[in-house]
């Protein structure tokens, strides 16, 4: 039974679903995966071969960067350039070409039998939406699924999971929503928030014991936390005591930043403090 349990993330899970189904979708099973460094070779020759601007404009970084939270909205080119907001924002930008790019984009990789790590849940998603023997066999190898840092998944994740639990509803999520910090990655907050409206039979356990920070540090943590709104509430506490009173800096700069912190490990370890301490 053990062998039969499937786990990793939710790339390399779905990429071996793909696989299986890849001519239902147009690619070859042995298609290819783009890493990052790859996908923005890809857009510098694309923005070459339009005559843009790649060095302070159409950045292929910045450019992948838009295309990647386009796709985990499930946004693809043709919804892209109808969208009147995000095409002005563009022209506020002064990238007005990005749409063109996208498109682009997505046609080179099909011809040449590449996905890049975005592609992997977009395709997921439309495999479930075209091919319903394909969602009745995928989801029926699952009768528990259980998610970690579910505060962190987009969009495209969350429908993804709605469709493999939708037969059953055996599904556990672990996170925290006061932890959701990648919302420029296209996290989605309302996902983690949401969940019990999503499954009205869900049971909620906090977890309220800390077992890594002081007194003061969770003091600190809940008051800053404290004013967000729709937040799942709770009260965290620890047996370690209330330990040393937190100091406050300031920095102009994530340097500044960087250079302190280093500055105060290092002037703590010449008075005998031990690395693994900090």
């Amino acid at each position: 039974n053990a062998r039969r349990i499937c786990m990793g993330t939710f790339h390399s899970v779905f990429v071996r679903f793909l696989r299986g189904y890849a001519g239902s979708l147009a690619f070859p099973s042995d298609f290819t995966i783009y890493d990052t460094s790859e996908s923005q070779s890809l857009i510098k020759t694309i923005v070459k071969d339009m005559g843009l601007d790649e060095k302070s404009l159409y950045k292929p970084k910045d450019v992948l960067s838009r295309i990647s939270m386009a796709k985990n909205n499930l946004v693809m080119p043709a919804a892209y350039r109808q969208d009147r907001e995000q095409m002005e924002a563009d022209v506020r930008r002064r990238t007005p070409r990005i749409a063109d790019i996208y498109y682009e984009y997505m046609s080179r990789c099909r011809k040449c039998g590449v996905m890049d790590f975005d592609d992997i849940l977009v395709y997921m998603n439309v495999l479930f939406r075209d091919n319903a023997e394909a969602l009745e066999e995928i989801s029926s190898r699952f009768d528990y699924i259980l998610v970690d840092e579910y505060q962190d998944t987009n969009r495209s994740q969350y429908l993804i999971l709605r469709r493999l639990a939708g037969q059953h509803g055996n599904i556990c999520v672990v996170g925290d929503d006061s932890q959701s910090i990648y919302a420029f990655r296209g996290a989605q907050i309302e996902n983690i928030i949401n969940f019990s409206k999503d499954y009205p039979e869900a049971k909620l356990f906090r977890l309220e014991q800390n077992y890594r920070s002081t007194g003061n540090i969770l003091d600190a943590a809940n008051h800053v936390i404290a004013r967000n709104q729709g937040r799942k509430g709770k009260t965290l506490w620890t047996k370690q005591g209330a330990g040393d009173k937190i100091r406050y800096y300031l920095a102009d700069n994530q340097d500044e930043e960087a250079h302190y912190i280093a500055k105060t490990i290092h002037e703590a370890y010449s008075k005998g403090e031990k690395l693994k301490d900090f």
